[in-house]
């Protein structure tokens, strides 16, 4: 027999229901982890443009103000290449230019990483600088 006073499981309400789902955590993760390989591919790229932009600066200030010649600006650029490992430009790639009063160092290039299967990243970078004679 049926009994009255039994009582029958309610579904859930709404405000009873909380949190995530197996499946939605799953995909919040991968997601996630995307980003950080991301930012885990990209970051040498940038440290390695940061040594590039030290190289300008240094280089600015050790030679701005005394009568520097173009083949001493390239050799001291080289030096700090070397030093710093520096491999994705080289001290030939930087174009020195003759202006009134000093010389111009500029330096484009870009940088291509892998990501995933045949997805890359690229990166382009510029850095310019003058040296006053």
């Amino acid at each position: 027999m049926w009994n009255v006073n039994q009582r029958t499981a309610a579904p859930a309400t709404r405000a009873q229901q909380s949190g995530m789902t197996t499946l939605g955590i799953i995909i919040l993760v991968c997601f996630i982890g995307l980003f950080v390989y991301a930012g885990l591919r990209l970051f040498p790229v940038f440290m390695e443009d940061s040594k590039i932009s030290a190289t300008f600066v240094s280089v600015e200030e050790e030679l701005s103000g005394k009568d520097a010649s173009k083949r001493e600006i390239a050799n001291a650029i080289y030096k700090r290449f070397d030093v710093d490992s520096v491999r994705v430009i080289e001290s030939k790639d930087v174009i020195i230019t003759r202006v009134d009063g000093g010389y111009d160092l500029e330096a484009n290039y870009q940088n291509i990483v892998p990501f995933i299967a045949n997805v890359s990243f690229s990166v382009d970078f510029k850095h310019k600088t003058t040296i006053v004679r």
